[in-house]
């Protein structure tokens, strides 16, 4: 089992990735007096046959042929319901993939968010040429960003990898989710 949910997030992501998502959404909500987080992940990716989303959250079957075993999603489905949540896959093919994991926000076994600017920083640094979008809702507040929009304001001159950019990026978003969470780091 994952650590952190952010790291979830990542491997989902990466998944998103490796099926050719040239956009993908992320989705964060915590609602206090529901006591629930939800954490949604939505790619344009190839999607998957009806069969292999059948299977998909069996860890021994995976689309990877690097390896024979995938345990990402089934990690992320342990963690939503040992926290008294729920884990919902669905796909199309070309179309793509969207996961939506529930959780008791206040569950003693939910594990923790974990470092949502740093993991997100880190897939904005590797795929450069991929649109990420963060929608993140803590009750009434929301935050979002998108790559879509820094590089509208960039112009054409400048890639996302670009240091200086990463770096106003990973500021720019850890300031906002602190924010967010009323100044606590997640």
């Amino acid at each position: 089992m994952m650590e952190e949910l952010s790291l979830n997030i990542l491997d989902i992501v990466q998944n998103s990735i490796a099926a050719e998502g040239t956009k993908i959404e992320i989705g964060i909500e915590e609602d206090d007096a529901a006591d629930r987080m939800v954490i949604r992940i939505k790619d344009n990716g190839r999607g998957m046959s009806p069969q292999l989303l059948a299977q998909v959250e069996d860890p021994f079957v995976t689309g990877r042929t690097t390896r024979k075993v995938g345990l990402g999603i089934s990690f992320f489905k342990e963690a939503a319901e040992t926290a008294g949540g729920s884990f919902h896959i669905g796909s199309q093919l070309g179309k793509g993939t969207w996961v939506t994991a529930e959780f008791q926000k206040s569950h003693i076994d939910r594990q923790p968010l974990g470092d949502v600017a740093g993991t997100l920083t880190s897939l904005i640094l590797l795929n450069p040429d991929i649109d990420f979008f963060l929608n993140y809702r803590v009750n009434d507040d929301t935050f979002d960003f998108s790559t879509e929009e820094i590089r509208e304001q960039l112009g054409g001159g400048i890639k996302l990898s670009h240091p200086d950019v990463i770096s106003f990026i990973s500021e720019y978003l850890s300031e906002h989710l602190r924010a967010l969470n009323g100044g606590v780091g997640i």
